[in-house]
Order: structure tokens, then C-alpha cells, then sequence
């Protein structure tokens, strides 16, 4: 009785509950980040909210009477779509990793490539760690988190409210839960002292818009194909790749320009996904 009652107001009130479930998520996400701090021990990464976040959808999932499939887990070409966003991700990163190299080398800072695990951080990576049980963490936790966010934001997050709204006011209102669940880490480093309160501000910002552009094309992506798999692929590029494994490091220190070079790489993705859904829909509309 108490599952049906749940399920009832889920799909009478989509954006309300949505917005519970997300605030329950992000009370686990901040007390990881200010009390257990996983991401400062050698594993270097935050991932039981994202343990917690899977059980979370489970359940949702069992109280909704969805399967996997019904949340863009589907079977049929999964691979096939996985390595279609690798391929997104692979291109608009290497294309952003040019104009980080070509930046610092007309600056005569003499920049490099280096392959090594490390904890992303906004104020500057320090630790190398390029030991293969590294690699190995960083890929798991990474697909954990990944298969959490994705599941959760694109897959429950979208469906349900969709089921109510039309696409793009659904994926809107998924894309600002998604930006705001980002302002965790730069508010850690303004009250431990390491970021003042204008670049808290400012990081807050971009990372909210930064989170919430990635979150609109992964949703388009999904309403295209029917499966979260092509931006399962261009997600888990950003976040093993991108953020944690290849750096450029300089005479004048590593990933010097990262965020530039992520928000670049955001962009073109992002446009190249607006532009293929802009014909899709034409031609549907067309047809």
C-alpha cells in the first residue's frame, strides 16, 4: 500500500518529488565531502554517495515498477552506443587538448603529455599517482559514479518528469538539478581557505552552467536513441580521461588551463549534439 501511494504522487508530481529524492542525494554527497572525505585518502575519489545513489535507484525502481530498459539501460546496441560516445568525447577532447598544447607551446612553456591517476581538484593537481592499481580504481569508481548519475538524472530524473512535461522543460529542469548538485567542491575549498569568495562564486557559477550544458546534450542524446549509453560513453571520457588520467604539464605547472579545456570541449560536443537533434526533429516534423 505504502509503494503505490509513493508511486502515485512520483507520477502525480513528477518535479516535486524529483527534487526530494535529488535533495536527499545531495545531503549524502555533502556529508561525504566535508565528513568522511574519501576523495583525501588513496583512493582519491568520492564514490559511497554514489553507492548510496544506486540503491537510491534501485529502490525507485522497484516502487516504480520499472525495469532497467525503461530508464535507457536497454540492451539492444549498448556497446554499439557506448563506443559512439567515446568517439563524441574522444574527438571534442582531443580537439580542446590542441588548443591547451598550441596555447602553452606559443607561450614557450614547453608543455607535455603525461598519462597518471590523480584526485581532480579546481586549485591545482599535485599527487601522481602512476601505479596500475590506480588506473584500475579510477576506472571502477568512475564507471560507479558514472552508471549512478546517468541512471538517476538522465534515466529515472528525466522519465518521470517527462511522463508530465514536454521534453525540453524535463530536461531543463533535470539539467539545473544536475548543476547544482557540482557546487559541493568549490564550497569545500572556500571554507577550508584554499578558494576566496569571489572565485567560490565564480567556480559555483561555471560549474552549475558547466554541469547543466553536459546534462541538456547527455538528454538529448537519450531522447534520440533510447538509451544512455552513447552518453554513458561521452561521460565516463570526460570524467577517467580528461579529468583524471592524460594531463599536459608545463616548465609552469599541470593542467594549468584543465577547465578552460573542459568547458571547450563541452562546447563543441554540445553543438555538434544540438545540431544533429535539431535535424532529427526537422525531419521527424518533416515527415
Amino acid at each position: 500500500m505504502y509503494e503505490k501511494r509513493l508511486k502515485n504522487h512520483i507520477l502525480n508530481k513528477p518535479i516535486l518529488y524529483s527534487f526530494i529524492i535529488f535533495m536527499i542525494c545531495l545531503v549524502i554527497r555533502i556529508v561525504e565531502y566535508f565528513v568522511i572525505k574519501t576523495d583525501t585518502t588513496f583512493i582519491s575519489e568520492n564514490f559511497i554517495h554514489k553507492l548510496i545513489g544506486i540503491i537510491i535507484l534501485l529502490f525507485l525502481l522497484k516502487i516504480m515498477n520499472y525495469k532497467f530498459k525503461d530508464i535507457g539501460f536497454e540492451k539492444n546496441k549498448w556497446f554499439k552506443y557506448l563506443i559512439y560516445g567515446l568517439i563524441l568525447g574522444g574527438i571534442c577532447f582531443g580537439i580542446s587538448y590542441l588548443i591547451e598544447y598550441i596555447t602553452l607551446y606559443s607561450n614557450a612553456k614547453r608543455p607535455s603529455f603525461e598519462l597518471y591517476v590523480n584526485g581532480f581538484s579546481l586549485v591545482g593537481n599535485e599527487v601522481k599517482h602512476t601505479e596500475m592499481v590506480f588506473f584500475v580504481l579510477c576506472i571502477i569508481l568512475n564507471i560507479v559514479n558514472v552508471l549512478m548519475e546517468e541512471g538517476l538524472f538522465r534515466g529515472f530524473f528525466l522519465k518521470v518528469i517527462n511522463n508530465k512535461n514536454n521534453f525540453l522543460k524535463s530536461n531543463m529542469i533535470v539539467a539545473l538539478l544536475f548543476g547544482l548538485c557540482h557546487f559541493v567542491m568549490p564550497l569545500r575549498l572556500f571554507i577550508t581557505g584554499e578558494m576566496n569568495f569571489i572565485s567560490l562564486i565564480v567556480m559555483m557559477l561555471g560549474y552549475i552552467v558547466l554541469a547543466g550544458i553536459m546534462s541538456i546534450k547527455w538528454g538529448m542524446l537519450y531522447k534520440m536513441k533510447g538509451s544512455l549509453f552513447i552518453g554513458i560513453g561521452d561521460h565516463l571520457f570526460n570524467n577517467i580521461i580528461a579529468t583524471n588520467i592524460l594531463h599536459i604539464v608545463s616548465n609552469t605547472g599541470v593542467d594549468e588551463l584543465q577547465i578552460v579545456s573542459i568547458l571547450i570541449s563541452q562546447i563543441i560536443s554540445f553543438m555538434i549534439v544540438c545540431l544533429i537533434y535539431k535535424k532529427r526533429k526537422n525531419k521527424i516534423v518533416s515527415n
